[in-house]
């Protein structure tokens, strides 16, 4: 499947532009290619309780299900300077959840496989492994 790096770029720019965050003045913006040819995207959401802050990651995967599921296959992620920025660990589990280790991630270095950012993952074909 063809990815269009720049046009995923452009949405997620434009949900780190509707992101909320008052607290940290660090807003985010993600987008994503589903296997189906769909752009998804989200952005972070914060709360007065810091702990309770959403990862742009979280509203990325749900649009994903909400849209009717489906596997992520690229993924890109900004800051407000529009630069690429990197996943927190936490979100890396959530991709790869929803997208596996062939995930593609744009980065600083260039388009890397989530299988480099996230080395022995933990996802659900271990659960089926071990309940066999």
């Amino acid at each position: 499947m063809h990815v269009d790096w720049d046009l995923l770029k452009s949405h997620a720019v434009t949900a780190m532009k509707q992101a909320y965050a008052p607290y940290s003045k660090f807003p985010v913006g993600v987008a994503a290619l589903v296997d189906d040819g769909r752009i998804i995207s989200g952005c972070n959401v914060e709360n007065a309780s810091y702990g309770l802050t959403l990862c742009a990651e979280c509203g990325l995967v749900s649009s994903l299900i909400n849209s009717g599921g489906g596997r992520l296959v690229a993924f890109t992620c900004v800051d407000i300077s529009e630069n690429f920025l990197m996943p927190c660990g936490r979100c890396r589990q959530l991709l790869q959840e929803h997208g596996g280790s062939n995930l593609q991630l744009m980065t600083d270095t260039g388009i890397k496989p989530l299988s480099e950012l996230l080395p022995w993952a933990f996802g659900p074909e271990e659960i089926d492994k071990r309940l066999d």
